[in-house]
């Protein structure tokens, strides 16, 4: 209630600095997990694409990620088309990363058994294929959702005149480390509410999993 009752003290209708930042989260999140996803089941899945995007794609994500921030700003402007790019890139290598990989280490006797069943294509996929890339993409998912808010936050540092990144600069530059403090925890909160959000969905498609202890 101190966060809420700070952040409505700064603006007057109480929820103006959450709204530009959910509103880019939104779809910025929804388009690269779709995007990421289909390429890096695509890089795992066959050779010949692993060999001709993987090399770009790694170089790019040795780009340190600051350093995309005024380019799209440039370009884009400080409003929220910026902000969803800059979260799609973000969140991206993350996703990408975690589906490719998982593709490459399912465990070829567990492939080998579907075949000596007679297991079709999409059945190979949905009952081995699936099952096993599954647990390390929600991680990859929650990792790229953290880089996420972090590149929110960034964009909103130059040069947005609204928005939690707003809060923290203003209370810098007028003194108020009660603002600051308000804003570092209401990301807290946003964080946490949107990486349970992704535990609570996946949590009944790893029911599965026989492991020493479930979170």
């Amino acid at each position: 209630m101190l966060v809420l009752d700070r952040i409505g003290k700064t603006y007057p209708n109480g929820v103006r600095a959450l709204d530009g930042v959910s509103l880019a989260v939104g779809p910025g999140e929804i388009l690269v997990v779709v995007g990421g996803t289909i390429v890096g089941a695509l890089a795992g899945y066959f050779g010949l694409i692993y060999r001709l995007i993987d090399p770009t794609l790694q170089g790019l994500r040795a780009v340190p990620s600051i350093a995309w921030v005024p380019l799209f700003i440039l370009w884009f402007g400080i409003f929220e088309a910026s902000k969803i790019i800059l979260i799609a890139v973000g969140v991206f290598f993350p996703v990408y990363l975690g589906v490719m990989g998982a593709v490459l280490s399912v465990d070829r006797k567990i492939v080998e058994v579907g075949r000596a069943f007679r297991l079709s294509g999409l059945a190979m996929i949905r009952r081995i294929l699936l099952p096993a890339v599954l647990p390390a993409y929600v991680l990859s998912l929650r990792a790229g959702l953290g880089l996420g808010w972090m590149f929110v936050l960034a964009a909103e540092f130059l040069g947005a005149s609204s928005g939690l990144g707003f809060l923290l600069i203003d209370g810098q530059q007028l003194g108020k480390p009660a603002q600051i403090v308000a804003a570092i925890v209401a990301f807290a909160i946003l964080g946490k509410l949107s990486d349970w959000l992704i535990v609570l969905v996946s949590a009944p498609f790893l029911r599965w999993e026989d492991v020493v202890r479930r979170p």
